[in-house]
């Protein structure tokens, strides 16, 4: 496992307590200095070497070149921490930062689950039931809670963990215990499954890629924000949102979507935590992504606004100790 944010024995593990959530007792992990160090280079040096060349492309060198510079910019003085990764097959063009940090998923991880229950069904030869349906189109449009803990049951940790391995997502680390919410994630690994829902492959057949691509289609409007600002008006843009505040590292805010139609065929993953409120880390997101739309559809004429606060804003995903309520 690339980075060095969250991995293997040379994790720095802070204990801050038992807590409850889901109805669970869970252990938080914290972030090691060195990451913390790192960040704030970032933060204060926008031409730091680990930055440079974030975006890269053989075919249009002067678009990716601008495309770091201005990533950058868009951090720069930020408390996020960030990972990011784009691939536009189209355009040939591709960015990277931080991509082996591990981040909590929150509702991001949502897409796992279905997908994952989604290449169990194909083993054994069965479809999903009306009520499977029901909660999927629940956990991926709505991001209900109930419906994923039901479905993550469902589909079980083996079968979840089979599925990571054919796909090719090694960084990831299933929650334990049913705590689903607390799965490690990586900007690699979530660019690896965008991947594998929108291209032809041995794990997945093309009606269960397309399920899945059509729920997150269809997600509802103020759960919309992240990747999509920016982008086009006329590209179909298929996103799966996560956010939650734990005691350490704040609010984690993750955006993942691909883009397509109208000649675009791209990807955008954007994972953040240390941020102080969800509308910080939300405009983080936003304004990475509206540097990464804007310079990968340079002709649009009318594109996606970056999402305000709404109502629902503030409000954590999940349910976490000290606090009522949850999406």
């Amino acid at each position: 496992m690339g980075g060095g944010r969250i991995a293997g024995a040379g994790r720095l593990v802070t204990v801050l307590s038992l807590v409850t959530m889901f109805g669970l007792t869970m252990v938080l992990s914290g972030m090691p200095a060195g990451a913390q160090a790192t960040q704030a280079s970032l933060g204060s040096q926008p031409g730091a070497a680990v930055a440079a060349g974030i975006c890269q492309s053989a075919r249009h060198p002067v678009i990716a070149a601008r495309m770091s510079s201005r990533v950058l910019a868009a951090l720069a003085g930020r408390s996020s921490v960030v990972g990011l990764a784009v691939d536009d097959e189209v355009n040939g063009i591709s960015c990277r930062l931080h991509p082996h940090w591990q981040f909590d998923s929150a509702s991001v991880v949502k897409v796992t689950i279905l997908s994952a229950l989604l290449r169990k069904l194909q083993q054994e030869h069965r479809r999903l039931t009306a009520a499977q349906r029901r909660l999927a189109t629940a956990m991926i449009t709505l991001s209900d809670n109930n419906a994923a803990s039901t479905l993550w049951a469902e589909t079980g940790y083996p079968s979840l963990q089979h599925f990571l391995d054919l796909a090719g997502m090694h960084e990831t680390v299933l929650g334990a215990d049913g705590y689903w919410g607390l799965t490690l994630i990586t900007a690699h690994d979530e660019l690896t499954l965008l991947q594998v829902l929108t291209n032809a492959n041995s794990v997945l057949t093309t009606a269960s890629r397309n399920y899945v691509l059509g729920l997150m289609a269809r997600v509802v409007s103020y759960e919309r924000w992240g990747v999509p600002a920016g982008a086009p008006t006329d590209v179909t843009v298929h996103v799966k949102n996560g956010w939650l505040p734990l005691a350490t590292l704040g609010w984690r805010i993750n955006s993942i979507g691909s883009f397509s139609g109208a000649g675009k065929d791209y990807m955008i993953v954007v994972l953040t935590d240390n941020n102080p409120t969800m509308a910080y880390g939300v405009a983080t997101v936003q304004d990475v992504a509206e540097v990464i739309n804007h310079a990968l559809n340079p002709g649009a004429t009318s594109v996606i606004p970056a999402a305000t606060p709404n109502a629902s804003w503030g409000k954590p995903d999940e349910p976490i100790p000290g606090r009522s309520g949850g999406s």
